[in-house]
């Protein structure tokens, strides 16, 4: 977790998992260095099966393919300032305006927090993670603490204000 007003003044709280992409990004080095070693062992020994040049490229290709899949896990990030809550799982990038966010949970048995909207909807934030325990429990009162200033914030009508 860091304070994106050091690295970014257009975010007061910045978010990032801890754990996972250590995982993901050791998992992606195994998957394309194994796929990568089947893929130069083919043409060892004979099987039957007449394997080419191609086939080995395409193995290792698929490796690079399989280990830049299993390096999105490490792309979630959550960040609070003025203009809402950005929101960048896996897939996608959302900021949500503040007169939607209605605030943010963390159920129990979960294995991430969730930002709450109208209407009981809610969208997932894997940048809070029940695997980083201690940070995780920081995390969550890092972003409710800036969200409850910009709360206060929008009571007055002074949502654009900068909270130190």
């Amino acid at each position: 977790m860091s304070a994106g007003g050091r690295d970014n003044p257009e975010w007061d709280v910045e978010v990032k998992p801890h754990l996972t992409p250590k995982f993901a990004y050791a998992a992606a080095v195994v998957i394309v260095a194994a796929h990568v070693i089947v893929g130069a062992l083919l043409k060892v020994g004979t099987t039957g099966v007449i394997f080419r040049t191609a086939d080995q490229v395409a193995i290792a290709a698929l490796g690079v393919v399989f280990g830049a899949a299993v390096c999105l896990f490490a792309r979630p990030r959550l960040r609070v300032g003025p203009a809402g809550v950005a929101v960048r799982n896996l897939f996608g990038y959302r900021v949500f305006d503040w007169s939607v966010v209605r605030g943010l949970s963390f159920h129990p048995g979960a294995r991430w927090a969730r930002l709450d909207l109208p209407d009981d909807e809610y969208v997932a934030v894997m940048a809070i993670q029940a695997v980083d325990k201690e940070r995780a429990a920081d995390a969550m009162d890092s972003v409710r603490a800036a969200m409850q200033r910009y709360e206060s914030g929008r009571r007055t009508g002074d949502i654009n204000r900068r909270h130190p």
